[in-house]
């Protein structure tokens, strides 16, 4: 099991993970080992409020399908262990900034520099940049 939060905790058993190769540069293992890990992990799948499922689907953008399966691929170290780690942290990462809801904006008065109307120090400053104009 893995804690999200205090009301969150989801099951090691609902991620899949699989390697594959990775991109760009690795010298002669790049063709050999299979070091990338894509995780998937079903998002339907466990109890989330309302406000969050739609902050998790904000979130995660273009890595949740249509299906709501969120898709990770983590390429960033040399080994599997490592880069397995590292995508179960990032789902763990997403799933954790979804759960904290916004703190709503408070209205406060405007500064007494905003009330002040732009033309009054515009006028006083436009006589002279015409005369520097002549």
């Amino acid at each position: 099991m893995l804690r999200i939060s205090r009301d969150l905790s989801i099951d090691e058993n609902d991620i899949e993970i699989a390697f594959v190769r990775a991109s760009g540069p690795g010298g002669q293992n790049v063709n050999k080992l299979s070091t990338a890990a894509q995780l998937r992990f079903d998002a339907r799948r466990i109890a989330l409020p309302q406000d969050a499922a739609t902050r998790l689907e904000r979130l995660a953008g273009q890595r949740m399908t249509k299906d709501g399966v969120i898709v990770i691929h983590a390429q960033r170290f040399r080994t599997q262990e490592r880069n397995r780690a590292d995508a179960i942290d990032r789902l763990v990462e997403l799933l954790r900034e979804a759960m904290v809801r916004p703190t709503p904006r408070r209205a406060t008065k405007p500064t007494f520099g905003s009330k002040q109307p732009a033309t009054t120090t515009a006028g006083l400053t436009r006589p002279k940049v015409r005369a520097r104009q002549r």
